[in-house]
């Protein structure tokens, strides 16, 4: 008999991020009718680079886009840690600011870590202070990290089932690999973690309904990794001869997951969106809204 071919969705994560920005613009004008300021995001960035500064740019244009204010503060490459502390704590104590965004990454000389980590937990928008981080991993409520949240995003407009499937998230990163695997393991997933160690990992992958690549390795994940009608969520950005490709092979997989993300349009969008999300959390929880 023939094998059936899967019929594979491929995700358009600007549509559902948009979507939900809608949802997001509405919840400020009504803030902001009552006579409440808007909600309010603050970026530090350090020094002069091109990316990040794109990066940053497009942040502050999704805020405008739903009514949200957004500040920037902005430090030559030559500032100390200290410096950057002290704007760190300014925010902190800022009462019109809900959220922080430090941009990485900093100049040599500025531990990352020591920045995150003096960013208010309650403004600590992407989720990756120690006490966010042990909120996520006690199960606490608290702020989450973005690129997760919007995969569980993903997969609950999908309504790919997570209670009781086997997810494989192949990448342990603070930012993307241990999140996401705390988050599936909390809606009641069973989770294998992957890294560059793992032993046999096209045959582990084989046995996922939800698959999450986040390693930067290109096209890792090929078709033959896929068990069919799983879902596939990739994470990964890379360049080769100037193509963007992501860790999965995407055209690959079709026809056999069930849901793909693209390395466009995918899980990038929701990112951001994630992150309005997070900032009006924080502007709701300040005002007990």
């Amino acid at each position: 008999m023939a094998s059936t071919r899967q019929e594979t969705v491929v995700v358009d994560g600007l549509a559902l991020a948009q979507d939900i920005r809608q949802d997001l613009a509405k919840a400020v004008e009504r803030h902001v009718s009552t006579g409440r300021r808007a909600p309010c995001l603050a970026v530090v960035l350090v020094g002069d680079d091109p990316a990040s500064a794109s990066y940053i740019k497009g942040k502050r244009r999704a805020c405008a886009r739903i009514g949200m204010d957004s500040i920037e503060r902005k430090l030559p490459a030559t500032a100390t840690e200290r410096e950057v502390l002290d704007v760190v704590e300014e925010l902190n104590a800022s009462e019109g600011v809900d959220g922080i965004l430090v941009q990485l990454p900093l100049p040599d000389g500025v531990r990352p870590n020591t920045i995150v980590e003096a960013i208010g937990p309650d403004k600590d928008i992407d989720g990756l202070t120690p006490i966010n981080a042990g909120r996520l991993l006690l199960g606490e409520p608290g702020h989450r990290a973005c690129t997760p949240l919007g995969i569980m995003k993903i997969l609950e407009h999908h309504e790919i089932p997570i209670e009781g499937a086997h997810a494989v998230v192949i990448g342990r990163s603070a930012i993307v690999g241990k999140p996401i695997s705390l988050l599936l393991q909390q809606a009641n997933a069973t989770v294998t973690m992957c890294h560059s160690r793992t032993k046999q990992l096209a045959a582990v992958c084989r046995n996922a309904d939800i698959l999450v690549a986040a390693v930067g390795v290109p096209r890792l994940v090929q078709p033959d990794w896929v068990k069919p009608g799983a879902a596939v969520i990739d994470v990964g950005v890379s360049i080769i001869d100037g193509e963007w490709v992501g860790d999965v092979d995407t055209e690959g997989v079709r026809g056999i997951a069930r849901i793909v993300t693209p390395h466009r349009r995918g899980v990038g969008p929701m990112t951001i969106t994630m992150l309005l999300c997070n900032t009006l959390d924080a502007y709701e929880a300040h005002f007990g809204a």
